[in-house]
């Protein structure tokens, strides 16, 4: 699989809908990005919320000092730390909000071009470092 943006993000997006909006507040109803071990999830462009991803390894980081520029959305790098468990493969993007996890939005899935990807984890830090053009571009 290539890198992609949920479909159905992109279409509430074009509706209006203001919980897929990457401008949040920082905190609890952030952008967040989840490692994400692929042989056990398989991106599907019918996925829409959360409670669609399953392999999740390690506690999801936000990604703050959130930017918008030209249609493309850029954010700090993250790092994990200490983790251990399954293989990762990919990096899911996704809006957490007030409510349960079956309304957070996936926004993108990313398998490719990511520095340090795929990577077993060996209890140590997993450090996310972006592309210098951004995360991804609408």
């Amino acid at each position: 699989m290539a890198n992609a943006i949920y479909p159905l993000w992109k279409q509430e997006l074009e509706k209006g809908v203001s919980n897929n909006v990457l401008n949040s507040a920082e905190g609890v109803t952030g952008v967040y990005c989840a490692l994400v071990d692929t042989g056990i999830y398989t991106f599907s462009a019918a996925h829409q919320f959360f409670s669609s991803l399953s392999g999740i390894v390690g506690t999801d980081q936000e990604i703050l000092t959130k930017t918008q520029v030209n249609g493309t959305f850029d954010g700090t790098d993250l790092t994990y730390t200490a983790v251990s468990g399954a293989s990762v493969e990919a990096l899911v993007i996704y809006r957490k909000n007030a409510g349960a996890n079956t309304t957070w939005p996936l926004i993108a899935y990313l398998d490719t071009g990511v520095t340090g990807l795929p990577v077993t984890p060996n209890g140590g830090n997993i450090t996310v470092t972006w592309n210098a053009s951004g995360i991804f571009t609408l």
